[in-house]
């Protein structure tokens, strides 16, 4: 079964820039499109990103012109830049396939923007 292996949060200030990694065990990466979601306290996951299987990216309009992603597809690995952050930004991020998340999730990692 492939996994989702999160990595890359931890507790930043406002303004300042983290880089997430996603792996996958999987040889099966490079044909989805994959994307990032996160969750905040109390809220529903949302898309923050979303990248095809040759590139093309899309973002939601909260991240944009913030957030990076890309991918690896020789390493497996998706990544996520997140620049100029802010505490709006605090949640645990996840990623999966999209739009029909059809992998396992992974634990996630938390991103904590904060004073």
């Amino acid at each position: 079964q492939v996994q989702l292996v999160e990595s890359g949060g931890g507790l930043v200030q406002p303004g300042g820039s983290l880089r997430l990694s996603c792996a996958t065990s999987g040889t099966i990466f490079s044909i989805y499109t994959m994307a990032w979601y996160r969750r905040a306290p109390g809220k529903q996951r949302e898309l923050v990103a979303r990248i095809t299987s040759g590139g093309s990216t899309n973002y939601a309009d909260c991240v944009k012109g913030r957030f990076t992603i890309s991918r690896d597809n020789g390493k497996n690995t998706m990544y996520l830049q997140m620049n100029s952050l802010k505490p709006e930004d605090t949640a645990v991020y996840s990623c999966n396939t999209y739009p029909d998340n059809r992998l396992a999730w992974g634990q996630g990692t938390q991103v904590t923007v904060s004073s």
